[in-house]
């Protein structure tokens, strides 16, 4: 098992490598004044030695800062001892390079072979930056470089740092060659290792199989309770686009005014200040899950001003159905004229649930309530009359479920003419984007976005929902860690699932695992990790595998979502532009 998962976790470690380069191109640059022609970047050869890919990696290309890649740690092994940077400019600038170690006991100061000041070169040039161990001890040394940009015409001064991880090893005096008996030891010792590994191998091995079997049930169970889906099997298919392009069209603001979803006016009328809109998000509020003090006396208090008589609701047909929980597609009557009826989904409980599980639904139907945006779903109505079942009423969308649309689309034939393609996802996590884009604006925080708590109907519309009876709908998308709490372990961000934070940033991460279900229509994430291991598993920097028909444009907005730093994960506003911009290329290619 562990070496499975750990080459697995190579080949995402290396995939998030090339997701993050093309990333820092696309939604964190700032522009630097002036019009110098500056570029500072990493040659193709410099970046396969440091880490392994073929590709540029650009801190200035033309003037536009990255501040995404800049103050991103970059790990220098212990053989390399030298970094090479690539510079030039087309007109006069003037610079100054400076360096800081954290350990100098460990590595000295670094040395260029280039002036402390100087100009940069009109000419494309490379300057050379020596590490130099003091071989005294083994550790990691953080070391930072300071480059000082002044453009003489403006006086304008733009400070670049960069940062580097160095391991330095200790250099012994003395090597002794082993004695024979120690060779013995170490080859017995290798020859259990390699037992060791082989059964390691077999056990991982026959662990997934039994997993993807459990996965294929659970997908084939859930895909036939999804009744409520009225779109025929014979309408999707389980390929998508692969021709992609590489470059993005550039979106305007008022291209994001007419995005359906993020329409300012429509922000402002529903109570979005315009300082909250110039400062971006606001100061970043981080929330504990505190749902099991509420009593469910309290949680009925909540819903009082919307509930209604249930006489005015009339069943029609099961959409969903768990242990203690259903779904229903039913009517709801006008309270002022009878003839009139509109179409709802009704959430209500079995006899036999407990109160806890009532005051859950009850509770968590409230998390979007009073919110008005087109991509959110809210409660309408409810009823709780005594001795009676309580009921939640939503819009009805007539394509139901999100996770369960994309998983009859896997399922349907190949060769249908009205297949759901690349284009249509990406337009659906626009959709949702925005969605989370308002609730961070009014600093509303999810906690449980995923494509099972979000419906669409036949127009591809996508709505928000809350996460009433998601756990009982969806038993195997949460898991129990021991604190007798079931929670989606595996679109959780390391924050959440270690300290129970959550915020708009914890957010972000789920959306980035929800955009991985988008392509890969409904598969569920991380399904050969024990829910056990996914705080190592995510702390030691591995994360899903890039999907097959993924482009790696859009592959980069997932990776970025999932950096361990909550400050380093782009905003919703950020990703909304970044998909616009992906979106409007594919269709230009359509």
């Amino acid at each position: 098992m562990a070496g499975t998962t750990a080459a697995a976790g190579r080949g995402a470690s290396m995939n998030f490598w090339r997701a993050l380069l093309v990333l820092w191109s696309c939604c964190s640059d700032t522009v630097c004044r002036g019009g110098p022609g500056v570029n500072v970047y990493l040659s193709v050869e410099e970046t396969r030695r440091l880490i392994g890919l073929d590709a540029e990696l650009y801190y200035v290309r033309n003037d536009v800062v990255s501040y995404y890649a800049l103050p991103f740690k970059l790990l220098v092994p212990g053989e390399t001892n030298s970094l090479h940077f690539t510079w030039h400019a087309k007109s006069k600038v003037e610079y100054t390079l400076g360096f800081q170690v954290d350990n100098p006991a460990v590595m000295g100061m670094p040395q260029a072979n280039i002036s402390a000041q100087g100009e940069i070169p009109r000419k494309e040039s490379v300057f050379r930056v020596d590490l130099l161990c003091t071989g005294t001890f083994d550790s990691e040394v953080a070391m930072e470089m300071q480059l000082n940009l002044t453009i003489n015409s403006s006086k304008n001064i733009t400070v670049l740092n960069f940062k580097r991880r160095k391991i330095c090893f200790k250099i012994d005096a003395v090597h002794t060659a082993p004695a024979t008996s120690t060779r013995v030891f170490y080859i017995s010792v290798g020859v259990c290792c390699a037992v060791i590994f082989l059964v390691a191998i077999i056990l991982a091995v026959l662990h997934l199989h039994s997993m993807k079997r459990v996965e294929l049930n659970d997908s084939m169970s859930e895909s036939g309770s999804s009744q409520g889906l009225s779109q025929p099997s014979t309408q999707t298919t389980q390929y998508l686009r692969a021709d992609t392009p590489n470059n993005a069209t550039p979106v305007t603001r008022s291209d994001l005014k007419e995005l359906p979803g993020c329409n300012p006016e429509e922000e402002r009328h529903n109570g979005v200040t315009q300082a909250s809109k110039k400062s971006g998000y606001p100061t970043l509020r981080i929330e504990k899950n505190d749902l099991k003090s509420v009593t469910l006396a309290e949680a009925k208090a909540r819903v009082k001003d919307v509930a209604i008589s249930r006489e005015r609701v009339t069943f029609k047909d099961v959409l969903q159905e768990g242990t203690f929980g259903r779904i229903f597609h039913g009517v709801l009557v006008d309270e002022k004229d009878p003839s009139k009826e509109k179409n709802v989904f009704i959430k209500t409980v079995k006899d036999h649930a407990s109160e806890v599980q009532v005051t859950m639904m009850l509770t968590e139907s409230c998390k979007l309530r009073g919110l008005h945006h087109r991509n959110l779903l809210p409660i309408n109505h409810v009823c709780i009359e005594d001795g009676e079942r309580p009921m939640v009423l939503l819009p009805f969308l007539n394509w139901g479920n999100l996770k369960l649309f994309l998983r009859q689309c896997k399922l349907a034939e190949a060769n249908n003419p009205q297949a759901i393609s690349q284009q249509d996802l990406v337009h659906m996590a626009i959709q949702i984007a925005c969605g989370m884009s308002y609730l961070a604006r009014r600093e509303v925080i999810h906690k449980d976005l995923a494509t099972r708590n979000c419906v669409i109907d036949d127009s591809l519309q996508v709505k928000i929902t809350d996460n009433a009876l998601s756990r009982d709908l969806f038993p195997m998308d949460y898991h129990c860690l021991g604190d007798n709490e079931n929670r989606p372990v595996r679109w959780m961000a390391l924050e959440s699932l270690v300290n129970n934070e959550f915020s708009s940033a914890s957010d972000v991460w789920a959306f980035g695992v929800t955009l991985w279900e988008l392509m890969t229509l409904g598969q569920t994430p991380y399904v050969d990790i024990d829910p056990f291991e996914m705080a190592v598993y995510l702390k030691d920097g591995y994360r899903i595998a890039q999907p097959i028909n993924c482009p790696d444009e859009l592959f980069a907005v997932m990776a970025c979502c999932w950096a361990l730093d909550r400050d380093e994960r782009p905003k919703f506003q950020q990703l909304v532009q970044c998909l616009t911009e992906f979106h409007a290329a594919l269709g230009a290619y359509v």
